[in-house]
């Protein structure tokens, strides 16, 4: 198993939130071996507790000092007011993963404010992966912890998305038809790290438009995918305003992508490489609690920078392109930014093999940037 970068506090209960297969199981039976172990999928804990939320109690012995991991517990939210009320009167430490935060805040459960802090978990980062980090292997199945165990990483994402679909989505009620939804994630999958146009996919799938928004929705809420939010401080110029869609796995984009004869491949390819830059910057930004927000930046023209990182330290401006020779109109969108913010910091991550410098932006090669991603996403 792989070293994770996750380091909660030691003496303060927490939330564990991340999608199913990011490693959350696996990193806390290593992490906190000796602690009281309660699955909320073994069917005979979840029916029992569901029906009597008192009972958790009785899982855990008098005079207990270990911590409790109370897995999935978004599938019975009553639990944490029983959690919140151990926490408060035996000073138990609970440790309360879950897939899906729509439960809880269906249910308006209480999360314990003040009393639990909440982290999330990734896929897998290059510093984690470390030696094994493949580059080429990353940007085709993603970095999920299974698909750089077993043999077959494409026969494990389509089961994965089959058992999401299964497991998840129908077992949750979260819509009675399965088949469209099924239709509604193929073409959500071509709207990858693109300006998201939702009238456009429920064009593109046949359904209505309310019903795709409620289906964008329940990815979110399942951690499956987020938009990101345009960046539009201090604007000089016309900006796009809508958010930008991505699935939140390389290698889920591109088990769901459809590609046939009429698909560039290389569009596909692009917003792989975009998606796993991103990945590997959003899980750093909070593992190591760099307090960035991140946002993308797009003018009305059609000038883009893919990631703008906005925090205490100042700005970084990012932009990717998968080839290995750049032209002046790859750098416009950066020099475009830089104009409206000349004290940001520019950097274009490519395909080459060298580092160059064009003024002020800084010419990455993708190799060198997932080996030291710090270097140029950190505070300093």
């Amino acid at each position: 198993m792989y070293s994770r970068l996750l380091e909660p506090e030691k003496s303060k209960s927490f939330f564990l939130f991340g999608p199913r297969g990011s490693g959350k199981s696996s990193w806390l039976r290593a992490r906190f071996e000796d602690a009281i172990y309660i699955d909320l999928l073994e069917a005979r804990i979840f029916n029992e507790l569901l029906a009597n939320p008192q009972r958790l109690e009785s899982y855990v012995p008098e005079g207990n000092k270990k911590w409790i991991l109370l897995d999935e517990v978004q599938k019975v939210p009553a639990l944490l007011d029983e959690v919140h009320r151990l926490i408060e009167r035996k000073k138990w430490k609970f440790v309360l993963t879950g897939s899906s935060a729509r439960k809880l805040k269906k249910a308006q459960a209480n999360l314990l404010a003040g009393r639990a802090l909440t982290h999330f978990m990734y896929p897998l980062t290059a510093e984690e992966l470390g030696s094994d980090f493949d580059l080429a292997h990353s940007l085709k199945y993603g970095c999920l912890p299974s698909v750089y165990v077993y043999d077959k990483p494409a026969d494990y994402l389509q089961s994965y998305v089959r058992t999401y679909l299964q497991e998840e989505v129908q077992q949750e009620g979260l819509t009675r038809n399965l088949s469209s939804f099924s239709r509604f994630l193929e073409a959500a999958s071509f709207s990858q790290a693109s300006v998201l146009n939702i009238s456009e996919v429920a064009r593109e799938c046949s359904i209505e438009r309310k019903v795709v928004e409620n289906y964008f929705q329940i990815l979110e809420d399942l951690l499956l995918a987020f938009r990101l939010p345009s960046f539009t401080k201090r604007a000089k110029r016309r900006l796009q305003q809508h958010p930008k869609f991505y699935l939140f796995d390389t290698g889920v984009y591109r088990s769901l992508r459809p590609s046939g004869p009429l698909d560039r491949s290389e569009e596909i390819e692009g917003h792989a490489i975009e998606t796993l830059c991103l990945q590997e910057i959003r899980a750093l930004n909070d593992y190591k609690k760099l307090g960035y927000q991140i946002y993308y930046w797009r003018t009305s023209t059609g000038l883009e920078v893919d990631f703008v990182l906005y925090g205490h330290a100042g700005i970084k401006a990012i932009a990717v392109k998968r080839s290995n020779r750049i032209t002046s109109s790859d750098l416009a969108g950066l020099r475009a930014f830089l104009g409206d913010y000349p004290g940001a910091k520019a950097y274009l991550i490519y395909g080459g093999d060298r580092r160059r410098y064009e003024g002020e932006i800084a010419l990455i090669p993708m190799k060198e940037f997932f080996n030291k991603t710090l270097e140029f996403v950190g505070t300093h």
